[in-house]
């Protein structure tokens, strides 16, 4: 039986938001906790890095709000993602932010640091680290990581490349602490089939690009519904690190998706102008879309996925 942390043992559904570059903003957070999943948003979001406190602050008092008004369904717990990369010369300032808020859950990529661990350690909060293979695995939790996203192939974003079964099960091989699986989940019955691999929650993010409150242009979410898996294309051209993007804005960009070059990994920006530039006009994307069939509140989609998931359940004990 792994080891839950006490702030993830009251979700409504094994979820955890995951939290989407440009996309994320503290309605979509808010929505995803009062739903009783995990909501998340990155830092960088926040633009200026002043604006991050008032996020923080909006949020942490709606969701207060909110549990005092629903004491029998109290919000889910939510969490800032932080990318640890030298280039996020905003990390320290925004860790400084995150102290204050005392910020539940962190969500930190892209490097393994563990000063950032103890700082999130110190307030009280969980650390959870996301990582597209076993080795990088191993040093997250060498460095003080509570838990664990494995990013397996399929996911939207920067994205790894392998088989969610062999990432799970080589994981689970040494760690029975939280772990959470990403890649081409959006589903009910994925969800669950996510927690029979070995996987605590599933992580979910292109699902929710295609609701109401999420701060995508009508065209990149009304593009969610109507693509496919077919639609995706791997490549690591427009941040330095491979991910999943959406075939049509890459066309939309004057590039040919079949014929994309590689980029030099040595020049990776994720925190600066030209990498917001870079997500806002190609759009990330995992490979799960295909079962997404409207644009609807963030509430909604997630009634739909506790519905789908029971469902699943209910056909496995029949079976």
């Amino acid at each position: 039986m792994s080891r839950i942390p006490a702030v993830l043992q009251k979700l409504r559904l094994p979820v955890i938001g995951s939290p989407l570059f440009i996309i994320s903003n503290p309605q979509l957070v808010i929505a995803q906790c009062q739903a009783g999943i995990v909501g998340s948003m990155p830092a960088l979001n926040a633009r200026p890095a002043a604006q991050l406190d008032d996020w923080l602050a909006e949020i942490t008092e709606t969701l207060a709000a909110w549990d005092a008004a629903h004491p029998d369904q109290p919000a889910a717990p939510f969490a800032i993602n932080q990318i640890v990369h030298k280039s996020n010369d905003r990390l320290e300032q925004d860790m400084q932010i995150c102290a204050k808020y005392k910020v539940p859950l962190v969500i930190t990529s892209l490097g393994a640091r563990e000063d950032v661990n103890q700082g999130v350690h110190g307030w009280g909060g969980v650390v959870l680290h996301d990582v597209i293979n076993n080795k990088f695995a191993h040093k997250a939790i060498e460095k003080g990581a509570d838990g664990l996203i494995a990013v397996a192939a399929g996911a939207g974003g920067h994205a790894g490349s392998k088989s969610p079964f062999a990432l799970v099960q080589e994981i689970r091989q040494w760690f029975d602490g939280p772990l959470v699986l990403s890649g081409a989940i959006a589903s009910g019955g994925a969800i669950l089939a996510a927690q029979a691999m070995g996987a605590d929650f599933a992580y979910m993010g292109s699902a929710f690009i295609a609701t109401a409150e999420a701060r995508a242009s009508e065209a990149y979410k009304q593009a969610i519904v109507d693509g496919n898996s077919d639609d995706i294309v791997y490549t690591n051209l427009f941040t330095g690190v491979h991910g999943n993007y959406m075939a049509q804005s890459i066309r939309a960009a004057g590039l040919d998706p079949e014929n994309l070059p590689e980029a030099d990994p040595s020049k990776m920006n994720f925190g600066g102008n030209a990498a917001a530039k870079a997500w806002k006009d190609i759009w990330g994307c995992g490979q799960g879309i295909g079962t997404i069939g409207k644009v609807q509140p963030a509430g909604a989609l997630v009634a739909q996925l506790q519905a789908e998931y029971q469902a699943a359940r209910q056909r496995l004990q029949l079976a």
